[in-house]
């Protein structure tokens, strides 16, 4: 039997030889490799790309390669993004993905009948209709139309597609997609992407997909499934066994994960974050492996291994940030054993997580539990199986020591433990783990101490450090050439600081050393970050002059040298820095006249303040060309003359635009990488930090100067002002009549000059008014009547001798009444009032009685009166109804701005 079948297997082999042989032989239809070369493509298709070209807008000349005439340009095989069959010339590839061409998709194109892969993705095809013809294209399997702006509705031809394996037609708003039954006849789909469309009337969506049975890839993020759904994720999603990845983010879906999801055997991505899922997060572990025990029920195994067998998962991917998942977290997530990456961040989970927990996890690479109230309890002799290459813990519990399973951690790319409640110095044995590929490091927000080692010689492509609010000490160190953004702030730094101007490279963009222990001059050096956008030095000890040095950042767009000693004058290299947004020198020693040059080079400034300087001289008028300052603070300093007349020239106080950050510049591409300005403002007489909320004001602050003149009328057209203080100055003249013009004003300090005159009546329009002072002035008259002008304290008018009226105690003239006599106490005058009292109900029943039936019967019987009378009800109840909306409005915005 061997020998038989030995000699059956030769015969088969010389069998096979002979047909390739023959098959290899040249003959009438071979083509050889360099007939190939010289091959071109057939002119019918080469003319339909010609037409096709004609409607496209190429300005960069990106399918210059495309043409009529000319070497090389005949051959369309040739062209960028064509590609042909080289046994028959035919086109079956057209990819265009990327090249910013814009215009129109002509249906020339239905001429490459050969074509199979066809991607126009991230185009400029806005306004132009969707391309219906797609549908005759029947050999296609992969078709792109992602981010084209293209119009109009999903074509039902796309149904025709029965070849088509992936199709990507996300990030298209405009599309309507009405109804996704023309998918359901696509039975070879095997990858789908509408992510970033609008589905809210497509109904049947669950329906068509259920019916696409080789359907391995499903991204549907964005899509607003919560309109369609009302309710939570539905199970049939469960019985798509074939889903390899289900990704569901950014759709607000509700209630739990569904248990049916036990089924999916093949997943191995599951993404399903921004949304509102809630419940436990054990829950939807427990069931991930009911597949795997559906198909092995009829096998014989005993109930150890089947035990074993169903600790293994397809699933390699679980991300569910930004949910309202709760409770505990179960041991049982530890059996999805083929787990590599784990994001649960910005949930609501609790408890404590123990070596239990990842025993089983041997190939986790990426842990995110941070932004949830979990605390991890290891026991000091445990080593993890797995080695994380980025692990993001904020604001879990892992202190008060060190945690010392790090030690065997030596391949972190990130590593985030912000506001984890370290209190501990940080051990020798973490400098020195073979971390040399770490780009990412947090430890800000906690209490750890120590000294530094050298950065840039441990982290050599370190990109990103934050070790702000802990108590590092020592000198600065120094970091590589790579480092974009530092964070030492609110640290106990000192030494020399000649160490800031090679703290680091080039490539720095943010460098924060604020609250620390610096001091001395800083030097005059070459800054080699000449590309830095953010350099905070505030609430040191810094002394001397600022650097002229400082000039030649050009590209620095936050500047903060608040609170240190500071002296002399502003040096006028600093005019070169116009890309300036943010600029707070308050607290210093500076001196000399407001620089004129910052009205005319710094025209971008959002954010200025020289409080508590010795400036002098007047307000330069060219701080008028200011347009987009938001917050003016020049308070405590020397300042004389008039304030100016041309402030209304200030645009972002004037109109009403999208409300954002002072400045929230991404830093950096990892988790928190933004920088956000923080800055003290006085805010309703006290001084408050701001930082998300700073971008939402809009401020002047002129007190403590010495100002003369009047309040120029035209500060009444900054319509968007928040906060306006003049105090502690030497102003005359009256309030401007039109102070109710400033309907967002909440904050007006006018105390402590020599304003006269009444107080002007619009001021009670000032619905959002929480604070006022006009203390110590000479206004006369009657305080004007309103809400909040009565609420306040006397001492907002005191000072002011002339004012009378409520909340003050002098009445004004005409306020006094005659008083009323006492009543005698006699019985028999107590028995007649009661005796009236009983006649008066009795009429005013019976009168009450008379009128009602008689509108009610002349109602009845007249149409005419009836229906007037009706609508007269209606019309009130609008009326009521409106201004109790717009009070309730104004009530939320009210509180919304006491919140902050």
């Amino acid at each position: 039997m061997l020998i038989m079948h030995g000699r059956s297997n030769v015969q088969i082999f010389y069998a096979l030889t002979t047909v390739l042989l023959l098959y290899m032989k040249p003959g009438p239809g071979f083509i050889s490799a360099a007939e190939r070369v010289k091959f071109r493509c057939i002119e019918r298709e080469r003319q339909a790309l010609l037409n096709f070209q004609q409607q496209l807008e190429d300005t960069s000349g990106v399918l210059s390669s495309w043409g009529r005439d000319g070497e090389g340009k005949t051959d369309c095989c040739k062209w960028r993004g064509v590609g042909c069959n080289n046994r028959t010339g035919h086109i079956t590839l057209l990819d265009l993905h990327g090249l910013a061409v814009g215009g129109n998709i002509t249906d020339s194109l239905v001429e490459l009948q050969h074509l199979n892969y066809l991607d126009l993705s991230y185009n400029n095809f806005h306004g132009s209709p969707f391309p219906s013809f797609v549908g005759s294209l029947s050999r296609l399997r992969y078709l792109s139309l992602s981010s084209t702006g293209l119009i109009g509705s999903l074509s039902y031809q796309l149904g025709n597609l029965s070849s088509l394996q992936s199709l990507d037609l996300s990030n298209n708003y405009d599309v309507s997609f009405e109804s996704l039954d023309c998918l359901s006849h696509m039975s070879s789909l095997e990858h789908l992407d509408l992510t970033a469309n609008n589905l809210t009337k497509a109904s049947d969506w669950m329906g068509a997909i259920n019916k696409l049975p080789r359907l391995k890839f499903l991204q549907l993020i964005g899509c607003s499934l919560s309109s369609i759904l009302q309710g939570p994720i539905p199970d049939a999603l469960g019985k798509m066994t074939f889903l390899t990845n289900l990704q569901l983010s950014g759709n607000q879906l509700e209630g739990g994960i569904p248990r049916s999801f036990g089924g999916m055997c093949s997943l191995r991505e599951l993404v399903l974050s921004y949304n509102n899922l809630s419940g436990p997060l054990p829950r939807s572990f427990r069931n991930m492996h009911g597949c795997l025990e559906n198909s092995l029920q009829n096998l014989q195994l005993s109930h150890n291994q089947l035990h074993d067998v169903t600790m293994l998962s397809s699933l390699r991917v679980l991300w569910i940030t930004d949910n309202r998942l709760d409770g505990n977290v179960s041991e049982s997530i530890g059996s999805l054993s083929l787990l590599e990456e784990l994001y649960v961040e910005g949930n609501s989970l609790q408890g404590v997580m123990s070596e239990a927990h990842f025993s089983n996890l041997s190939k986790l690479r990426v842990l995110d539990l941070s932004q949830n109230s979990l605390s991890l309890k290891f026991d000091s002799k445990w080593t993890p199986t797995f080695q994380l290459t980025a692990m993001y813990l904020s604001s879990c519990n892992l202190g008060p020591h060190f945690p010392q399973w790090f030690r065997n951690q030596n391949n972190f790319w990130l590593l985030d433990i912000s506001g984890s409640g370290i209190s501990d110095t940080i051990p020798n044995w973490f400098w020195n783990l073979s971390t040399s590929n770490l780009v990412f490091l947090n430890l800000s927000r906690n209490n750890m101490r120590g000294m530094l080692p050298d950065f840039s010689s441990k982290y050599p492509i370190i990109s990103r450090v934050d070790l702000s609010s802990n108590q590092f000490e020592g000198p600065l160190p120094t970091f590589s050439s790579y480092t974009i953004s530092l964070d030492l702030s609110k640290n106990l730094f000192s030494g020399p600081n000649s160490a800031i101007c090679r703290i680091a490279d080039r490539q720095l963009i943010s460098l924060d050393l604020s609250n620390n222990l610096l001091s001395g001059k800083l030097p005059n050096c070459s800054f080699p970050f000449n590309g830095l956008i953010i350099l905070n030095l505030a609430n040191n000890n810094i002394s001397g002059r600022v650097p002229r040095s400082l000039g030649s950042l050009s590209m620095l767009q936050t500047l903060s040298l608040r609170n240190n000693s500071f002296s002399g004058e502003l040096p006028l290299s600093l005019k070169n820095c116009s890309a300036l947004v943010f600029l707070d020198l308050s607290g210093n020693k500076l001196h000399g006249k407001i620089p004129a040059w910052m009205g005319e080079s710094l025209l971008s400034l959002k954010f200025l303040s020289l409080e508590s300087n010795e400036f002098n001289g007047s307000i330069p008028s060219h701080f008028c060309q200011l347009s987009n300052i938001q917050i003016l603070d020049i308070s405590l300093n020397n300042i004389s003359g008039i304030i100016p007349k041309c402030l209304n020239n200030y645009t972002a106080m004037i109109q009403k635009g999208e409300l954002t950050d002072m400045i929230s510049g991404t830093v950096g591409w990892s988790h928190q990488a933004d920088y956000v300005n923080k800055a003290w403002v006085e805010w309703k007489g006290r001084h408050y930090e701001y930082k998300r909320n700073l971008g939402l004001l809009r401020i002047i602050d002129f007190s403590s100067n010495t100002l003369i003149g009047e309040i120029p009328e035209e500060i009444t057209s900054l319509l968007q002002l928040v906060v306006l203080n003049l105090s502690k100055n030497n102003l005359t003249g009256v309030i401007p009549l039109k102070i109710g013009q400033l309907k967002q004003l909440e904050s007006l300090d006018l105390s402590e000059n020599q304003l006269s005159g009444v107080i002007p009546s619009t001021i009670v329009t000032l619905n959002f008014l929480n604070y006022l002072n006009l203390s110590y002035n000479n206004l006369s008259g009657r305080i004007p009547l309103g809400t909040q002008l009565q609420g306040l304290n006397a001492s907002a008018f005191a000072g002011n001798l002339a004012l009378c009226g409520l909340p003050v105690t002098q009445k004004c003239p005409g306020d006094e009444t005659t008083p009323r006599p006492p009543a005698k106490d006699d019985g028999n005058e107590a028995v007649v009032d009661e005796e009236v009292r009983k006649w008066f109900y009795a009429a005013m029943g019976i009168g009450f009685g008379v009128f009602f039936w008689g509108v009610s019967a002349a109602l009845l019987l007249k149409r005419s009166w009836r229906h007037a009378y009706f609508r007269i009800l209606d019309e009130a109840w609008d009326r009521i109804y409106v201004k109790i909306a717009v009070q309730e409005a104004r009530l939320q915005q009210i509180y919304q701005r006491l919140s902050t």
